[in-house]
C-alpha cells in the first residue's frame, strides 16, 4: 500500500488559519455585506455570556475585521433577518439561509429534550407548552421571565430552578417553533418562528440525507482537513456514525482522500481532505505576522485538542476552577502571532475605569516578550481599547513577570 500524502505542520497551520480567516492581514469595513460574508465563511459565530472585555461573538468578529463594532451586527439580526440564533455545539449566530438544514437539529433536540424535561417537570411542563405558544401568538414577543409570574404559587422551579414556562419556552426554541427575535441586554426575547424567519426560507424542508450531506461538506470545507469526529462536531448536528459513513462514502467516490497531518510534536495523524489540498496548502500566502488577541471561544480554538495538536498550545477556560487552583486566570485571552499561538493575557475593560486593564501576560515556553513583540502587543491592545470604547490601556505592576 502506498504511503498516504503528508501535510507538514507549517502547511497545516497555514491552511487552518486561512480557512478560519486568520491567515491574511485583517481588512474590510466589518459591516453589511462584508460582515455577512465573514459569518458565512466561518459558518457561525458562537455566543457566550461572559463579558470581561466584550462578548465572545463580538471579539470573534473584531479579530477578523478591526473596523467591526457591535452595533454593526444588530441590523443583520433584527432588521434584515439575515441571521438567526440557535445551537451548534453551543448557542450561535447563523446565516438564516442555513435554517432549513437546522430542521434536522430541531427534530433531534425536540425528541431528546421533550423526554428529558417531561421526566423532570411532568405535567407542569407539558401544560406550559400550549400556554406559551398561545401567549406568544396573542401578545407577541416574550422573555421567559415574563411568564414566570403567571405560575401557580408554590409550583416547583424544576431543573436549574427553571420554572415550567422557562423549560417550555426553551423547548419550543430548541425544536424550532419559537425563534429569538432579539435580545434585551443578554436576555433572549422569543417570537413565533414564522414572524422571524423569512417565509421562503421557512418553506424549505430538505430531506434528512440532503441536510447531512450539506452539513458534512460545509464542515470539511471550513476545517480544510478533518477526522470524521471533527466533521460531526463542527455543527454538532450529525452523529459520529453518520459522519464516519459519509467520509468513507466520499472517499470511495474519489471526492475525499486520506492524508497524514503532522502535529506540532512532529507526529502525524490521519485526516480526510479534498484531493489536492497539499498542493493548495503550499500555494497559499504565508500567514500575516500580525499579532491578534482572540476570544477563548474563537472558532480556531473551540476544539481545544485540535488546537493543541496543530499549535502545541494547551488551553482551558478556568472560570469554574477555584481561584487558588487556577494556573492562569478566570478568563484569559489567547494571543496569535503569525501562525503561532504565543501566549495568553489576562485583561478586563470596565467603562467606569475608562481603560483596558492588563493584569498579566504569560508567554509560551521558549518565547519572550521581545521589544518587537511588545510593540505589536501594544498596538493590538490599543485597537482592543478603541473597540470596547475606553480611552487607553493600563498595566498592573509586574504584569510581564
Amino acid at each position: 500500500m502506498a504511503p498516504r500524502p503528508r501535510l507538514a505542520n507549517r502547511d497545516a497551520r497555514r491552511v487552518f488559519l486561512h480557512r478560519h480567516l486568520l491567515g491574511a492581514a485583517p481588512q474590510g469595513p466589518g459591516k453589511g455585506d462584508d460582515l455577512m460574508q465573514v459569518i458565512r465563511d466561518l459558518g457561525f459565530v458562537q455566543v457566550d455570556s461572559v463579558n470581561t472585555v466584550e462578548r465572545a461573538h463580538h471579539m470573534i468578529l473584531f479579530a477578523r475585521r478591526p473596523a467591526y463594532r457591535p452595533r454593526h451586527l444588530k441590523p443583520l439580526l433584527e432588521k434584515h433577518r439575515l441571521l438567526f440564533e440557535h445551537w451548534t455545539h453551543d448557542a450561535a449566530i447563523i446565516p438564516v439561509d442555513y435554517f432549513p438544514h437546522w430542521r434536522l437539529r430541531f427534530a433531534r433536540d425536540g425528541d431528546r429534550l421533550h423526554e428529558k424535561w417531561e421526566n423532570w417537570q411532568g405535567a407542569a411542563y407539558r401544560d406550559e407548552l400550549d400556554r406559551v405558544l398561545a401567549h406568544v401568538s396573542e401578545h407577541g414577543p416574550v422573555r421567559s421571565g415574563d411568564l414566570a409570574e403567571d405560575r401557580p404559587k408554590g409550583q416547583s422551579g424544576g431543573w436549574w430552578n427553571w420554572h415550567p414556562s422557562k423549560a417550555a419556552m426553551e423547548y419550543l426554541w430548541r425544536s424550532g417553533q419559537l425563534s429569538v427575535c432579539h435580545r434585551e441586554g443578554f436576555t433572549k426575547v422569543y417570537d413565533l418562528t414564522a414572524n422571524v424567519v423569512p417565509a421562503a426560507t421557512l418553506a424549505e424542508h430538505p430531506p434528512r440525507a440532503e441536510s447531512i450531506d450539506w452539513l458534512n461538506h460545509g464542515a470539511l470545507d471550513r476545517l480544510g482537513f478533518a477526522t470524521s469526529g471533527h466533521v460531526a462536531a463542527f455543527w454538532a448536528h450529525v452523529t459520529p456514525q453518520e459522519a464516519a459513513t459519509w467520509c468513507r462514502d466520499e472517499e470511495a467516490a474519489g471526492r475525499l482522500e486520506r492524508i497524514d497531518v503532522e502535529g506540532a510534536d512532529g507526529r502525524t495523524r490521519p485526516h480526510y481532505a479534498r484531493p489536492g489540498l497539499i498542493d493548495e496548502a503550499q500555494a497559499l500566502p504565508e500567514v500575516t505576522g500580525r499579532l491578534r488577541i482572540l476570544s477563548p471561544f474563537d472558532p480556531a480554538l473551540r476544539d481545544r485538542n485540535r488546537a493543541e495538536f496543530l499549535f502545541g498550545f494547551y488551553y482551558r477556560i478556568e472560570i469554574f476552577v477555584p481561584e487558588a487552583r487556577r494556573q492562569y486566570g478566570y478568563y484569559v485571552f489567547p494571543i496569535l502571532e503569525g501562525d503561532r499561538l504565543v501566549g495568553r493575557i489576562d485583561m478586563t475593560a470596565r467603562a467606569a475605569d475608562g481603560a483596558l486593564a492588563v493584569r498579566r501576560i504569560w508567554m509560551e515556553p521558549g518565547l519572550t516578550l521581545s521589544k518587537a513583540r511588545l510593540a505589536r502587543l501594544e498596538a493590538e491592545l490599543a485597537r482592543v481599547a478603541r473597540f470596547v470604547g475606553v480611552e487607553g490601556v493600563t498595566y498592573a505592576p509586574g504584569w510581564m513577570d
